[in-house]
């Protein structure tokens, strides 16, 4: 028999074995994923304020820089940097680059590992010193387990599915810290708001001081007028210096979250606040697809039904095919030659006999894992739900209590003007002039502390919403194999 026909011969079997156990790695241990059953509800409870709709299913709900809608160029610069300055989202990047190459690292086990090792040898004897023994070996072998079971197969799609759920994660990063410098923008121009109120306040009751010490002098005031002008002055003074200490930490956070030091950040005083804009909501249903963290607990669960395949694979044999070959001589020239060369190639089947019960416990742990990521996956869902119903009431509660709030602002001016023309006319005291101003800016600064919430309950609302994102963003399974 030819070396040629030899040759052909052992590939024709290699090719066979190859064929017969590809047919058997067909066949894949463990259960079909389906996504759990969710909490689902036609409706949101709480009603919508006035002038929010409920979205079509064509309708584009948000987009993904939601936080256009506020219309605020300032903003939106601050927004942009969160995608590549924040330390924390350029974290969850690394990690979802992390669990991509894991996907690429058990993609490997489908193929055969070949490995290498040539050696050359000298040896001799004292007895013989001018005798040398070389020798030269270039062994090569190869080794390649069949995916009889779908064991690598199960383990390649959990990290697959792994993959997907830290892209989701990624995602939720990027909303959460989008929304909570949003949150930090909106109580900043809040801030800054009752800081002009403080100002005029402060101007106002210097003129009240001096008024009180002018009617003092004139015999028409006691020194008590004075005192209790010049103490509404100075509180209001330490009511001033805490905002200007509330602004300086809202900038501070406002710089962590877009990477910068604090010092290297400086957000310009605002100068008018603007009630939120309306939008659009959307279905409960839609909230399955739209936020990210409900699509991760979703990837986490097809995970760890893959995990139930891996574990239920082990219960039956490995088949295992190794080859090895090379060539082995006493002389470098030849190495390469026919004659030196070698070969092996055989499969092998390993199979547990006993094992105390072990691999049926993985196997239920695995079950019980599976349970548990889907139990989670459901509280995200009614989480979900909670959070936009929370929002929902909190903007339908505080446009009511604008309007009680104004109402309430316009009756305290009219208070402390007619306070004031009564003193000034002699036929009251200036502790009522008092009441009257502290009445009057107790509710200016709370019809500026409603607005601030407001936007802030906006804020939550979008971000419980998803802030603009769908599940269809998420890369596919091809995707994050390659």
């Amino acid at each position: 028999m030819s070396k040629r026909i030899l040759q052909l011969r052992l590939l024709a079997l290699a090719f066979t074995a190859v064929s017969s156990i590809s047919l058997l790695s067909s066949c894949m241990i463990g259960p079909e994923y389906r996504r759990p059953l969710a909490p689902e509800a036609s409706n949101f409870r709480e009603t919508l304020p006035e002038g929010w709709a409920t979205a079509e299913p064509n309708d584009g709900v948000l987009r993904s820089a939601w936080w256009e809608v506020y219309n605020d160029p300032q903003l939106n610069r601050l927004e942009e940097q969160i995608a590549i300055n924040n330390q924390n989202v350029i974290a969850a990047d690394a990690r979802f680059r992390e669990a991509k190459a894991a996907v690429r690292g058990a993609r490997s086990s489908e193929l055969p590992a070949v490995t290498a090792f040539p050696a050359a040898t000298v040896s001799g004897t004292n007895a013989t010193p001018d005798v040398q023994h070389r020798s030269f070996n270039i062994p090569i072998d190869a080794v390649w387990q069949a995916d009889v079971w779908g064991s690598i197969r199960h383990t390649v799609a959990a990290n697959a599915a792994v993959a997907q759920a830290s892209a989701a994660e990624l995602e939720d990063a990027r909303l959460l810290y989008q929304s909570e410098l949003a949150v930090d923008y909106f109580q900043i121009e809040g801030v800054d708001a009752e800081q002009q109120l403080l100002d005029a306040a402060v101007k106002s009751y210097e003129q009240y001081v001096q008024l009180t010490k002018d009617r003092f002098e004139g015999g028409v005031a006691s020194m008590d007028d004075v005192a209790l002008a010049q103490t509404q002055l100075e509180t209001a003074r330490v009511q001033l210096t805490d905002l200007q200490i509330q602004r300086a930490e809202l900038e501070h956070a406002i710089a962590v979250l877009v990477g910068r030091p604090p010092s290297d950040l400086s957000i310009p005083a605002m100068s008018a606040q603007s009630p939120p804009p309306y939008t659009l909501t959307g279905v409960p249903s839609a909230l399955l697809e739209r936020r990210p963290d409900v699509a991760s607990a979703e990837r986490q669960v097809a995970a760890a039904n893959e995990q139930i395949g891996v574990a239920k694979a082990a219960l039956f044999p490995s088949l295992t095919l190794s080859a090895s070959g090379g060539s082995q001589t006493t002389a470098f020239d030849d190495l390469l030659s026919w004659p030196t060369r070698f070969w092996s190639v055989g499969p092998q089947v390993a199979q547990t006999l006993f094992d105390a019960g072990k691999r049926k416990a993985q196997v239920a742990g695995a079950e019980a894992a599976y349970d548990a990521t889907a139990a989670n996956y459901r509280q995200t869902v009614l989480m979900a739900f909670q959070q936009v119903e929370d929002s929902l009431a909190q903007l339908r509660v505080l446009a009511e209590e604008t309007d009680v709030a104004n109402r309430a602002v316009a009756a305290a001016k009219q208070t402390l003007e007619l306070s004031t023309i009564q003193y000034r006319g002699g036929l009251t005291n200036y502790l009522q002039v008092i009441i009257a101003q502290t009445s009057a800016l107790q509710t200016q600064r709370s019809a500026v502390q409603i607005l601030t919430r407001r936007n802030v309950a906006s804020v939550l609302l979008i971000e419980a919403l998803g802030g603009g994102w769908d599940a269809s963003q998420l890369p596919s399974v091809k995707e994050v194999r390659r």
